[in-house]
């Protein structure tokens, strides 16, 4: 990394390979989060489990990440810890042992709570870094490090599909091996960190402010920035949870060939996430959300009507469309509260872990009274909410330092 380093702890260019190494260690995390979703038919069929039981342990993995994420995020912007992602990458291994060994619901429940703790330290500190090797170029930064954790994201079902399902649920255990590779990433990440001065508590200093939005403005735009996580997230989660299923079901496919679909719409988010930080760099982040959810809208609603092979294509399209959002809603945010980088982005990631998970649950028990069918139909309608984007402030106007 040290090619990256600058000789001040204000980054004048885009420090690529400690971005790099961020992403991939991003892309480690994600993936053991993701072998724990795509594992669920082993869960469902080992463990006789319904689509409830499935979604309350997305609920549990997923509403313990948000709430500590938040937390996390606030506490290490007074006092930054460097070595507190690696910290976070060994809750994960110790969760992924639990599943690995789990005998009963209730260990699956535990071990899904520890994947949530251990992303709960990670995301917020680690979204920080990605900032500050940013050089300025922060939606790409943010691309460049979310994209990791997407590729991360798609890679599980694959892994699952070709080592876990031969081999059976305590495969899971032999990627701790993966997780200790992270821990030792990190450990190098968290020595930049250090190095450059960003584990000081920060002093008080100028910051880009918006003299011409009051506090109630911003409020405003926060709440709009909840209702399109929460219409993103929702929909998101009938995917990450649930699409196997549907696909199996509607289409009568094999478990593999499910989990190899799973991969391509996870493989699309990935691609639409990477495009989406440096468009809203060039052309303003409000009109990337504004498209990106809304415009998922005609390709949602026509899904659930349509063929396999038009099912694959709309959800490329849909994977690529929707998640170039996030990004720029990460950065948005943290425009629009400067000073608070760290509690933003555990909030932000944290909702999208807490959406993610009630909406997981809610599906669930929706799919258990009607179909899996039934759910994606009502899915179908909830990208609409992303005309809200339409009350979003311009952060481009009345930007002054202070």
């Amino acid at each position: 990394m040290s090619d990256a380093i600058a000789k001040q702890p204000g980054q004048v260019k885009t420090a690529y390979s400690v971005l790099g190494a961020a992403s991939f260690c991003h892309l480690l995390n994600d993936m053991l989060q993701s072998l724990f979703t795509a594992a669920y038919p082993i869960f469902k069929g080992g463990f006789d489990l319904g689509y409830a039981q499935l979604g309350f342990l997305t609920l549990t993995y997923q509403v313990t990440a948000s709430v500590l994420q938040p937390l996390v995020g606030s506490y290490t912007d007074r006092k930054p810890k460097p070595y507190s992602l690696s910290f976070g990458m060994g809750v994960s291994l110790l969760g992924l042992l639990v599943l690995a060994y789990a005998t009963n619901f209730a260990m699956l429940l535990c071990g899904s709570a520890l994947l949530g703790m251990g992303s709960s330290v990670f995301h917020p500190e680690s979204s920080r870094l990605a900032r500050l090797a940013s050089g300025g170029a922060h939606g790409l930064a943010q691309s460049i490090f979310q994209v990791g954790g997407n590729v991360g994201s798609a890679i599980g079902p694959l892994l699952v599909a070709f080592i876990v399902l031969p081999n059976g649920q305590k495969s899971l255990a032999w990627f701790a091996l993966v997780a200790l590779l992270g821990m030792v990433i990190m450990v190098g990440l968290g020595n930049w960190y250090k190095s450059q001065g960003h584990a000081k508590p920060p002093a008080k200093r100028a910051k880009i402010v918006h003299a011409h939005l009051s506090g109630a403005q911003v409020s405003r735009a926060l709440t709009v920035l909840f209702c399109l996580m929460l219409s993103k997230w929702f929909y998101l989660a009938s995917f990450t949870s649930y699409y196997i299923f549907y696909l199996m079901e509607r289409f009568s496919l094999p478990e593999r060939q499910s989990q190899i679909f799973l991969f391509v719409f996870l493989a699309a988010v990935a691609a639409g996430t990477l495009i989406g930080g440096p468009i809203g760099d060039r052309i303003g982040r409000k009109k990337v959300i504004w498209v990106s959810i809304a415009g998922t809208l005609p390709f949602a609603l026509a899904l659930p009507y349509v063929g396999l092979t038009m099912t694959i294509v709309l959800t490329v399209i849909i994977g690529l469309v929707l998640s170039s959002a996030f990004s720029a809603i990460v950065v948005y945010a943290q425009e629009l509260v400067p000073g608070r980088v760290g509690m933003i982005s555990g909030l932000f990631f944290g909702l999208a872990f807490g959406m993610g998970g009630i909406g997981a649950a809610l599906l669930g028990v929706l799919a258990d009274w009607t179909s899996l069918y039934f759910v994606y139909k009502i899915c179908a309608f909830l990208p609409a909410i992303g005309f809200l984007a339409a009350f979003l402030p311009n952060l481009d106007e009345g930007r002054a330092k202070v």
